[in-house]
């Protein structure tokens, strides 16, 4: 196969004021490339996986800071539309600390991947034999109209060419209601052999089916999700609290987090998704798959930026409990 994973969705400018200023104070900006799906592609790039990102991008130098970034992650970027028009999206963030929260403000409205569309599609790859995976999430699915129609022609495609889909719901409040994206995504859903969303989500979805469940709740979570798409691996992120997941037998699984001194958490969701695809892909089981998981986003909280530039042997050594150590 060519890939063991493809992805699609979009990536951004993030900038980033240093050492804890806020944007209305600083001289400087430091700038970073992140997008959820990509950050993903990234990180099962770095623990061995071939992987591709398909995305639409502005032929200009913004652009192509963000595809010179990932390709010398070795994430194929070869499949990205490029178009003289439109922009590229960016954000800003303003890192806090208690009592003031890190804040991020977006600007990403009319992006060039706002504007993808189905045609836009590089057909020829989505053939059987050339993935084992397409991966994707509710951030791609709420940009546009058109973006969310591509993605599930994307997942359609790879799923009639007998590749498995990997489906992140990825809430972005910013973007819709939590009841839209639901209903939105659902045929994604309904495809997708692993679902990944954080806990408060699916706290607010099991709302949605009038059904008031608390956190701590982690098995009914699951089986309210379980429940509408049976054939899915479901997987909660629970933050400081580890991860849980539901196979379509009904066996639950859970995963206490790794310790963290953290440095930056934007990212840490996308991380996990690596480490559970990548442990997922290996076929070495659900506990597995959530160690990995768990030890790819413990190590992203450790990394300013969006990308999980880890190294594999510092996974081993964090599921074993070793301390990790520089190799000389």
């Amino acid at each position: 196969m060519a890939y063991d994973v493809v992805t699609l969705g979009e990536t951004m400018l993030r900038l980033t004021p240093p050492e804890f200023q806020r944007l209305e104070q600083t001289g400087q900006l430091e700038v970073f490339v992140g997008g959820s799906e990509s950050n993903t592609a990234v990180g099962l790039s770095r623990l061995g996986h071939p992987v591709a990102w398909i995305s639409r991008l502005t032929q200009n130098p913004l652009g192509k800071r963000i595809a010179n970034e990932l390709t010398a992650q070795n994430v194929d970027t070869s499949h990205i539309v490029w178009t003289p028009n439109d922009r590229v999206g960016t954000y800003f963030m303003e890192r806090g600390r208690p009592p003031r929260a890190t804040t991020v403000y977006y600007d990403r409205s009319d992006s060039a991947m706002a504007r993808i569309t189905p045609a836009d599609l590089p057909i020829e790859l989505f053939r059987a034999g050339n993935s084992r995976l397409f991966h994707t999430t509710g951030i791609t699915m709420g940009l546009s109209r058109t973006a969310g129609e591509t993605a599930i022609q994307a997942a359609q495609l790879a799923n009639a060419s007998g590749w498995e889909v990997s489906f992140d719901l990825n809430y972005r409040s910013k973007l819709w209601s939590l009841e839209t994206a639901w209903r939105s995504c659902a045929p994604i859903l309904e495809l997708a052999k692993l679902i990944f969303l954080p806990s408060r989500d699916a706290q607010a979805i099991a709302l949605l089916h009038s059904k008031n469940l608390a956190l701590h709740q982690i098995e009914e979570l699951l089986a309210v999700v379980s429940d509408e798409y049976p054939s899915a691996i479901v997987v909660l992120t629970r933050g400081a609290d580890g991860a849980a997941c539901r196979t379509p037998n009904g066996e639950v699984f859970l995963q206490s987090a790794f310790p963290a001194i953290e440095v930056e958490r934007l990212g840490g969701g996308d991380a996990f998704s690596a480490g559970f695809l990548a442990g997922y892909l290996q076929g070495s089981g659900i506990p597995r798959a959530l160690q990995m998981g768990a030890a790819v986003a413990a190590l992203k909280y450790t990394l300013p930026g969006d990308l999980p530039l880890i190294e594999k042997d510092w996974v081993e050594q964090i599921i074993s409990g070793d301390t990790i150590k520089l190799n000389r």
